[in-house]
């Protein structure tokens, strides 16, 4: 059985499905490097050998002659089977606004599907640099508790968004992952509780 994968690792195998799901073909190294930021194609290829090395991907050789990546059967078969959870509303990528109860249900991976798990339905683009866009579904484990540096869904006076959280010693701060958006900073006056954080996020393909 294989070791379970961190969360760089998982972050790298998630960006490689949706992109060749969304495509119709794996991204290029190149791709790959400029959408994650990452320094060298060097990294990549680490990354690479390393889902390699445990099973979850393949290196073919195209038409072209250049090695393309393939996801192997095992990530297919993790991603790819299809559960459904509850959509639980919107959430703001931006300012935050109301989560709307409702009961609608949402296809997703199998592995995913646990009491404690929900989807909701992105708006706004503050979260972008995370390959998350408008429009976009995430999958978030409830809780209310987080490490720092983790993506959570906050509700702040009653209001929901989807934000990093940074828990500094001046204070709480919600980061966007776009430099367009502003932090948002937690004072005494506010109501602010976790009430989730991010495991998945997807296009509306998995519906």
């Amino acid at each position: 059985m294989s070791k379970p994968l961190s969360p760089k690792l998982k972050k790298f195998l998630n960006f490689i499905q949706r992109f060749t799901l969304v495509h119709g073909q794996a991204p290029s190294y190149e791709e790959i490097m400029v959408s994650l930021g990452f320094d060298s194609l060097g990294t990549v290829n680490w990354y690479v050998k390393t889902l390699e090395g445990q099973g979850y991907l393949l290196r073919v050789k195209g038409p072209n002659g250049k090695r393309a990546l393939v996801l192997s059967q095992k990530e297919h078969a993790t991603t790819t089977t299809k559960a459904r959870l509850p959509l639980l509303g919107l959430i703001a990528a931006g300012e935050p606004i109301e989560a709307l109860e409702n009961s609608e249900m949402v296809d997703v991976p199998s592995s995913l599907l646990h009491p404690n798990h929900y989807v909701l339905k992105v708006k706004g683009d503050s979260m972008i640099d995370e390959q998350i866009h408008d429009g976009d579904y995430i999958v978030a484990k409830k809780t209310n508790t987080a490490r720092s540096g983790q993506i959570i869904v906050a509700l702040i006076n009653g209001e929901a968004t989807l934000k990093c959280y940074v828990n500094r010693s001046s204070g709480v701060e919600l980061h966007p992952r776009n430099p367009k958006f502003p932090i948002i900073k937690i004072d005494s006056k506010d109501d602010f509780r976790i009430n989730g954080i991010l495991l998945y996020s997807f296009r509306n393909y998995l519906n």
